[in-house]
């Protein structure tokens, strides 16, 4: 076989391998998987920060360009994790006036 359809066929196959572990996860472990991925965007901003430094022409656009993506995905899923943790704290009941 040639070394594209043996690429091929493990991204495919670990399409299918990731789908069945995510679609596996319950609700709450949902949330602390997010803040670990989210961690690993923070590790993919680095480097793509590292690599950016020492790129030069057409592929510093490319790396400035991976750069604010990685930013935007890691800063979107920081703020969607706190959004759902605050669904999980328990509200304060309203305080009701004594009548006088």
């Amino acid at each position: 076989m040639s070394e594209p359809i043996i690429w091929l066929t493990i991204f495919v196959l670990s399409v299918f391998v990731g789908i069945e572990v995510i679609s596996k996860v319950s609700s709450t472990l949902h949330t602390p998987l997010m803040s670990g991925a989210n961690a690993i965007h923070g590790v993919i901003l680095l480097g793509a920060i590292i690599v950016t430094a020492h790129a030069h022409g057409f592929a510093l656009v490319v790396g400035l360009v991976a750069i604010v993506l990685a930013a935007v995905n890691m800063v979107g899923g920081f703020v969607v994790t706190d959004r759902m943790l605050q669904m999980f704290t328990r509200r304060k009941p309203a305080k009701k006036e004594a009548a006088a």
